[in-house]
């Protein structure tokens, strides 16, 4: 397709008409592979004549044509792009990334990415001198974005992967340094100015992030960065410019500079600042760095937050990465030095500010309450999060330096809650006090570690936490909750009290506030956990599960589906008359939670964590109700179609979760249902195509449903599950790219197959002991080969004699015994046996051993006798050591009773 008709294609792909946008899109799949087409696409992705939206379309179709075809997985497919092509994209790629706007950009980043990590250095040996080449010329800010995407490709990387970066530091860093000097000089510089350091920043970064390149740990070089990370740190944003939107505030580029600094310096001082580091050289490197530059960037620090005591802006992120850094500081002597002449203001004038609730808190709690809810719970939040860093920088000062400044913190706290209770209703410090519960919430592990405080807590719960229950503002509410949650584990001198705290955590369920009402969920799981007598919960059970899945139908937290799952835990088969709408209501939970996570399409989602922790209260009511079988009937039709669906590649976020709610459905229902049956061949197609990782937790409901229900599985034809078994085990145990441990249920389903089915799969007895055996040759570990010698003990229990025929039909009988007791003769220096070692192994060896006994005098001769006989006492005698108080005579009566009393003439 030429380039004028590649334009038209793509101007109909933007149609509003339905079939004109499908017809495009068929052409485009149509056309997609044929010579020139990816050139053709960047071309018109670079032309600034052209129509930004068809560019935009002709970019976006790029970058997933290149992401799927330019390195396939699988190195046997065929490459769908030629050599030739590959080339032009390579070289003008280049060129172009800098110069088209930043919407296109974006899109040519990620198709830079995909073909640097497939092809560079190996296929791309140019690349690393066009940026050298153009750090030195007009295309700087081009060759810093390639650079930042070259470094970021190593930024994870285990040393050995690593070694590249040495080679790109070596030939780009001088030139990085001397761009950088120039930027810092620059008068009134430009936020373009601050684009260019944020990159010089973010290459910095990906270079250090695991490892110090050997060109940095010279002191000159070094110190020559440290001046300007410390230059940039020090000098004060510019004011001209500044967004005054906060949303835009916080990215604008001048901010982003000084969090990539702030960032860089955190990184240097608390991953290789450590004078505990065992390599010499990072030791040397630690003593330097904590001597000439750690103090400084203390001072440059307290600057910074400075801003903020007197009322000025700092992102948080920017506060976040700052009160990281001084927490890090108070363990280290030198460093805690310089920090104590100025603690009392960081502490009293600016951290503790910080945790209190404040104005822009109570905006959010009016206008988005659940938007406050999802910032309060979500753990990425409290990366960023200033109030999270000063808890946590509290926490390390009174657990570090507790001696000098517990006491001192708790009075300040306490001096606050006075001023509180003296003041009129209107002049209430509501917001500190916000902040005083939320300290002495933080503190708790110390607090009730420590005297006179540990003797206090609960006077101090009483007069300043619980009577916050009854506020009328709704923050302290909340927050008394979260602080009696807290405290729930204590031990109450009256009983009487913790009543009075447990019913107002259920009161606070009922509560006008959202958020209050999930802070009380929160704390009712610690209450129902501490809870000696449960005669207090009981009678309100009811509306307990009634308000919490209120909650759960209004807000997606994965901390309401853990204090369900405590309850269910602490009540167990007392939640039978609750546990069929219990499953009703996570049912629906569920899918509201994969709905939402399917929409955001965020891994971090909080409704993907909270589907996870919807299953797990399921697994939890199963596992509580599992000795009242009639309950698993009534739950099928509400679980099933979560199985049949999370059973595909829909549910690979969640496979183990259903997989635990499959065995349990499997192995307590009266019997399995021929809508359970419908789940096996998802489990054997998942198994075959991607979840060869789970397949340790496929083993257990595939076990299930071969013992109990074993007359299906045989006489089922349509599917046939005899068949599909087969299948599935031969495929992976024939596997060459299987590592041993990756098989290891493989044989395991086959004991099963033998143990259930005695006398009904004569036909699928040599196939078994075929692949078994070839495995056996290869197989290096010693576990799995103890797995695939019990295959043909079960099969000799199985039939003796059509497993001796077969072995012999072989040739490897002698082989096959030899190997069997090396392995049950091998011990360790403590006399203990290396295999065999489960009580399960042991039963199974001796009922094929014992099998053995059986056979006609000819079939064993006196010496294999001898050998046999001699195994099976040895193997009986460890069983009943392991078995304590067992005598030798039920010992034998166990082993020998597993599958019925088929070889007492022993």
């Amino acid at each position: 397709m030429d380039l004028p008709s590649l334009t038209l294609v793509l101007q109909a792909a933007l149609s509003s008409n339905p079939a004109e946008r499908k017809a495009a899109e068929q052409s485009l799949n149509q056309f997609q592979y044929m010579p020139q087409h990816l050139v053709r696409l960047l071309q018109i992705i670079v032309d600034n004549n052209r129509d930004i939206a068809v560019r935009q379309f002709a970019s976006i179709h790029f970058k997933n044509f290149i992401a799927k075809n330019w390195a396939p997985h699988d190195p046997n497919e065929q490459q769908k792009i030629s050599p030739s092509d590959k080339d032009v994209v390579r070289d003008n790629i280049l060129v172009y990334v800098a110069e088209v706007p930043p919407l296109l950009r974006v899109q040519l980043g990620e198709c830079l990415k995909t073909i640097i990590n497939a092809d560079y250095p190996e296929h791309w040996l140019r690349l690393l001198d066009w940026v050298k080449h153009n750090l030195q010329d007009q295309l700087v800010y081009g060759a810093l974005f390639v650079l930042r995407i070259l470094a970021r490709k190593y930024e994870f990387k285990s040393e050995e992967e690593r070694t590249p970066v040495q080679h790109i530091v070596e030939e780009t860093f001088p030139h990085l340094l001397n761009i950088f000097n120039k930027l810092v000089q620059i008068d009134k510089p430009s936020v373009e100015v601050a684009d260019l350091i944020k990159l010089i920043c973010k290459i910095f970064w990906s270079s250090i992030y695991l490892e110090i390149p050997k060109q940095l740990l010279d002191p000159n070089v070094f110190n020559a960065w440290m001046m300007l990370f410390l230059n940039v740190l020090e000098r004060p944003v510019p004011q001209e410019g500044q967004p005054l939107d906060p949303e835009l505030r916080k990215s604008w580029g001048w901010w982003k500079v000084k969090k990539w600094t702030v960032h860089i310096l955190n990184r240097l001082f608390t991953r290789f600042g450590d004078l505990k580091l065992r390599n010499p050289e990072n030791r040397a490197f630690a003593q330097m760095f904590q001597k000439n530059y750690a103090g400084k960037v203390l001072e440059c620090h307290l600057n910074l937050l400075g801003v903020v005591r007197v009322g000025g802006y700092l992102p948080d992120r920017v506060t976040n990465l700052v009160l990281q850094y001084l927490s890090s500081s108070i363990s280290k002597n030198s460093m805690y030095t310089l920090l104590q002449p100025q603690l009392d203001v960081l502490l009293f004038e600016i951290v503790f500010p910080l945790m209190c609730f404040n104005d822009n808190d109570q905006k959010l709690w009016e206008e988005d309450p659940h938007e406050y809810v999802r910032k309060g719970y979500d753990i990425i939040e409290d990366l960023y999060s200033p109030r999270t860093a000063s808890m946590d920088f509290v926490s390390e000062l009174v657990r570090k330096r507790g001696k000098e400044n517990l006491q001192k913190f708790i009075q300040f706290i306490v001096e606050i809650f006075k001023r509180y209770d003296s003041a009129p209703v209107e002049y209430k410090p509501y917001q500190q006090k916000d902040g005083a519960l939320l300290a002495v919430g933080a503190l708790c592990d110390k607090l009730k570690q420590t005297e006179p405080y540990k003797s206090e807590l609960e006077h101090m719960l009483m007069q300043h936490v619980f009577p916050e229950f009854r506020s009328p503002v709704g923050h302290l509410r909340a927050k008394a909750a979260w602080v009696a949650g807290q405290y729930a584990h204590i031990n109450f001198s009256d009983q009487n009290n913790f009543r009075q705290a447990l019913h107002s955590i259920v009161s606070g369920l009922r509560d006008a506030e959202l958020p209050v009402r999930v802070d009380s969920v929160f704390a009712l799981r610690s209450f129902v956990e501490a809870c000696r007598d449960l005669n207090e919960i009981r009678p309100i059970l009811p509306q307990l599960l009634d308000e919490i899945f209120k909650l759960m139908n209004e807000v997606e937290n994965e901390d309401l589906v853990f204090t369900l799952e405590t309850i269910v835990d602490k009540f167990g088969e007392e939640m039978a008359p609750y546990a069929l709408g219990l499953c009703q209501n996570l049912a629906a939970a569920f899918w509201r939670c994969m709905n939402t996570a399917e929409a955001d399409d965020e891994a971090d989602d909080p409704g993907a964590l909270a589907a996870v922790g919807c299953l797990r209260a399921i697994s939890t009511i199963l596992e509580s109700v599992s000795r009242l079988p009639h309950l698993f009937v009534q739950v099928e039709p509400t679980l099933l179609p979560i199985m049949r669906r999370m059973l595909t590649t829909d549910g690979q976020e969640v496979f183990e979760e259903v997989l635990e709610i499959v065995s349990y459905m499997t192995f307590f229902s009266p019997t399995i249902s021929l809508d359970m049956w419908s789940l096996w061949p998802l489990m054997i197609e998942a198994l075959a195509d991607w979840a060869i990782d789970f397949f340790p937790n496929i083993l257990v409901p595939l076990d299930n449903y071969i013992s109990r229900g074993t007359a299906h599985f045989l006489n089922c034809k349509e599917p046939d599950y005899q068949q599909s078994l087969w299948n599935m085990i031969s495929s992976i145990m024939t596997d060459k790219n299987l590592e041993d441990n990756d098989i290891e249920p493989a044989p395991k389903l086959i004991e099963v197959l033998f143990q259930n089915c005695g006398g009904q799969v004569d036909h699928w007895v040599e196939p078994y002991l075929r692949i078994t055996l070839d495995r056996l040759r290869r197989t290096e570990k010693s576990r799995l080969k103890c797995l695939l010698v019990q295959v043909i003990a079960n099969a000799v229990y199985y039939n003796a004699v059509l497993t001796l025929s077969i072995l012999n039909k072989f040739c490897v009988t002698l082989e096959v015994f030899n190997l069997w007791f090396q392995l049950l003769q091998q011990v360790r220096r403590s006399g203990r046996r290396v295999n065999f070692k489960r009580e399960h192994d042991k039963k199974v060896c001796c009922l094929g051993l014992t099998s053995l006994l059986a056979l006609p005098g000819e079939q064993l001769d006196g010496e294999a006798l001898g050998r046999v006989f001699k195994a099976t006492l040895d193997l009986l005698v460890a069983y009943k050591d392991q078995v304590a108080g067992l005598s030798l005579s039920l010992s034998l009566s166990l082993c020998l009773g597993v599958h019925g009393q088929a070889h007492l003439h022993l």
